[in-house]
């Protein structure tokens, strides 16, 4: 007797669209074929297959409450790599790649660089495989997202040329440290605090301390930009992401202390990345 956790492809298109869910289609066929088995060339002649299987009705109520697919899923692929995510870490996102490209080409050869909130380590990580010559720092101030950076490292087998430091980022970084970085790359939460109330109802099960930027999204640029003479050396630089409306904030910030700055665009033409360089 089948139990009452039979659903069909179908059935769970229609749910998720029901809710207002984009691309229900293919979100319907990445959860069968993760908890199914069922390869993506099989779904039309079997989207009518009754699946009883109580884990994967399970995921269509967990995304129904729009909990992102990426954390039923636990993992996600970035820059062509899979990265295990959990909620205790942002989701790797395109946008980021934009940084991630930029950094590949530009971290000095045989660099020691620093991932600050580094999250799920995916940006290290990726440079890492990328550049076998270089090392990194991975440094974020929660311990369980800390792991999971560590685990993806692991996963890439990059974490003999990684290692991982605990530590609240908006703290003085004086004597943090036991060396200087010849460049520090960064995905910091940039978006303002009242705007972060109002986006999609995905981005509520993701962490909120690596979204708000503070009240004019700015606070982890400002800070960093403060402490560099701290962190980085000579000639070293910055490569933030940041949000697309930054790029004259983010000029201001950085001519205030005494750096220059370069701004990048992604495809659709917004400001994305923010490369700035120590003038002394």
């Amino acid at each position: 007797m089948k139990g009452e956790s039979v659903v069909t492809y179908k059935s769970i298109c229609e749910q998720l669209r029901g809710a207002g869910i984009e691309n229900a289609e293919t979100e319907a066929g990445l959860l069968l074929e993760h908890f199914c088995g069922v390869r993506p060339a099989e779904l039309l002649f079997r989207k009518n297959e009754e699946f009883d299987l109580p884990a994967l009705e399970h995921a269509v109520a967990r995304r129904l409450d729009r909990e992102p697919l990426q954390y039923l899923l636990g993992e996600w692929e970035f820059f062509g790599m899979s990265f295990a995510v959990s909620p205790d870490c942002l989701i790797p996102r395109a946008d980021t790649e934009v940084l991630v490209e930029k950094a590949i080409s530009l971290v000095p050869h045989g660099a020691h660089f620093a991932d600050f909130c580094t999250g799920s380590g995916c940006i290290a990580a990726v440079v890492l495989a990328n550049r076998p010559d270089t090392k990194a720092t991975l440094v974020d101030a929660f311990e369980n997202t800390l792991a999971m950076a560590k685990k993806n490292c692991e996963r890439h087998g990059v974490d003999a040329r990684a290692q991982f430091v605990l530590q609240d980022l908006l703290q003085p970084l004086q004597g943090v440290f036991e060396q200087k970085f010849d460049c520090i790359l960064s995905n910091p939460p940039y978006i303002p605090c009242e705007v972060v109330k109002g986006l999609a109802p995905e981005l509520a099960h993701e962490p909120q301390a690596a979204l708000d930027g503070g009240e004019d999204g700015l606070n982890f640029y400002r800070h960093f930009l403060a402490q560099s003479r701290h962190v980085l050396k000579k000639g070293g630089f910055w490569c933030f992401e940041i949000g697309y409306d930054q790029a004259d904030a983010m000029h201001q910030l950085a001519a205030a202390h005494g750096f220059s700055c370069e701004i990048g665009y992604d495809l659709g033409g917004n400001a994305r990345t923010a490369l700035i360089r120590k003038l002394d």
